[in-house]
C-alpha cells in the first residue's frame, strides 16, 4: 500500500489487497487470512439469486467473526478427518471494480468476478461467483468489515463446499 495518510491510498492498492486475500486462501494461510476481517464483518452467501436479506432469508452462510473463527480452526485442525487429505482451491479473478473509493472515510467497496475450484481426492467442483467486498482502512491497513459471495448457479444442487471462496 501507499505510504502516508489515506489521501495517498489509490484504487490499485485496493485491488492489490483483493488478490493478496486470494492468494492468502488459495494458499491455504487461513490464520493470516481471519486477522483480515474486522471483528464485526459477515461472510454472507446468499441462498438465492439477488437475495438482498441475509437475516431473515436462508443463506448458504453467514458467518459472524465466531464462525469464521470456528471454520478456520476445523480447516487447520489435525484431526478434522473430513478433510483428510485436505480440500484445496483456486481462484481465478478478473481485476476488481472499485465501485466505493473513499479514503477521507476509510471506505471502499469492490465487485470481483471469479472462477472458483476446489478439489479434494477425486472431487472437483467448479463455480462462478461475484464477490462483493466492503473493506475499511484502519491504522492505514485494509481490513474486511463485509464480503459477500453470490454463486452465479446458487440454484443448483451443492456438494459440501468446504473452503473459502
Amino acid at each position: 500500500m501507499s505510504e502516508g495518510n489515506a489521501a495517498m491510498i489509490t484504487r490499485d492498492d485496493v485491488i492489490d489487497f483483493i488478490y493478496a486475500e486470494t492468494r492468502m486462501l488459495d494458499e491455504g494461510r487461513y490464520t493470516e487470512w481471519l486477522d483480515l476481517w474486522l471483528p464485526d464483518a459477515v461472510y454472507w452467501m446468499p441462498l438465492d439469486y439477488k437475495q438482498a436479506d441475509p437475516v431473515n432469508a436462508t443463506s448458504f452462510l453467514y458467518e459472524d467473526n465466531f464462525m469464521l473463527r470456528l471454520r478456520v480452526e476445523r480447516l487447520n485442525g489435525e484431526r478434522t478427518f473430513s478433510q483428510k487429505p485436505k480440500s484445496r482451491c483456486n481462484h481465478v479473478i478478473q481485476r476488481p471494480f472499485v465501485d466505493v473509493f473513499d479514503p477521507e472515510a476509510g471506505k471502499f467497496q469492490t465487485v470481483t468476478n471469479m472462477h472458483y475450484v476446489e478439489t479434494r481426492l477425486d472431487e472437483q467442483q467448479l463455480l462462478a461467483l461475484t464477490v462483493t467486498h466492503d473493506l475499511a482502512l484502519v491504522d492505514g491497513a485494509f481490513r474486511i468489515a463485509g464480503k459477500k459471495v453470490e454463486l452465479l448457479n446458487c440454484d443448483a444442487a451443492f456438494g459440501n463446499i468446504q473452503l473459502l471462496p
